[in-house]
């Protein structure tokens, strides 16, 4: 039952293909023949995108060996999730040479209050046009209804200062959004006391279906407020699965697409035991989601 609710390889050629082969193999991943030359999709003109987090370990090894790779799989919009000590100058080249954009990133809380101004540049080297910020610790979300009517003032002000710089922040959630507090969602409270100009949200359907979330509604009572989607798949067992192979229905969400306000769609897993399935696979999904 379903839950409702590129270019190819570029750069240095066999040496620089054989290299990331070679960085697979040491990372214990299996390797298909998929992966030497680019997958076709069709994206009803949302280009595939997917988050990095997916493949941090990869990252850490080697960026723009990772970089190549996700081009060279059909993957043509990144979204960050931290730049691995890397000049942002630096990986903004390797995009430019691999024909990679990066729409978007994520920035933690403390870095987007305290660091405003690092932040805002790095992001402009990178040419993201989002800034999302991605968690909320338990230190941060300890406070209740307060800490998170708190929480919309600081993302308010944040807000503003990324519009300066031709940016927009956007809010990624988690299933504890969700959670009733004295009755009350604190999503709600992001959604009602944040300024629809200045922060928008990112929908992540794994947990939006965790939580049983009727996604399509909440578009409804809050149009174009969800520019930035992750497409993140859940297993029967409620556990992660390769986009596709779960049991949301995410045809059920894209007719709702308009609506949303939907820009950019990052495939993501946040764990896997086959990287090289899930990448594949992530393509195979996002043509199906949007053919």
């Amino acid at each position: 039952m379903k839950i409702n609710f590129a270019p190819s390889m570029a750069g240095s050629g066999e040496n620089a293909r054989r290299h990331f082969l070679k960085l697979l193999a040491g990372s214990g991943l299996l390797l298909s023949p998929l992966l030497a030359g680019k997958m076709a999709f069709a994206s009803g003109g949302i280009q595939p995108g997917i988050q990095l987090y997916t493949v941090r370990s990869l990252m850490a090894q080697d960026i723009r060996g990772t970089l190549q790779l996700l081009a060279g799989l059909g993957y043509q919009q990144l979204e960050f999730a931290g730049l691995f000590g890397r000049p942002p100058a630096q990986i903004a080249s390797w995009l430019n040479e691999l024909g990679l954009s990066a729409p978007a990133g994520h920035v933690m809380l403390q870095p987007l209050l305290h660091d405003t101004n690092r932040v805002l540049d790095e992001a402009q080297t990178l040419g993201h046009r989002y800034l999302v910020m991605p968690y909320l610790t338990e230190t941060e979300r300890s406070n209740g209804l307060a800490g998170y009517q708190k929480l919309a003032q600081q993302l308010n002000q944040v807000g503003e200062h990324c519009q300066t710089a031709g940016i927009t922040l956007a809010y990624h959630h988690h299933d504890f959004e969700f959670a009733l507090i004295d009755h009350t969602r604190p999503y709600d409270i992001l959604l009602s006391q944040t300024d629809a100009r200045l922060v928008k949200m990112e929908i992540d359907f794994y947990w939006a279906a965790k939580m049983l979330v009727d996604v399509a509604a909440l578009f409804q009572r809050h149009p174009g407020r969800f520019p930035l989607w992750h497409l993140k798949d859940m297993a029967a067992d409620g556990n992660f699965a390769d986009l596709g192979k779960g049991v949301i229905d995410f045809a059920a969400v894209t007719a709702s697409a308009t609506l949303a306000g939907l820009q950019h769609a990052f495939v993501e897993r946040d764990s896997t035991d086959n990287l090289t399935v899930t990448l594949e696979q992530g393509i195979r999904g996002f043509n199906q989601i949007f053919s």
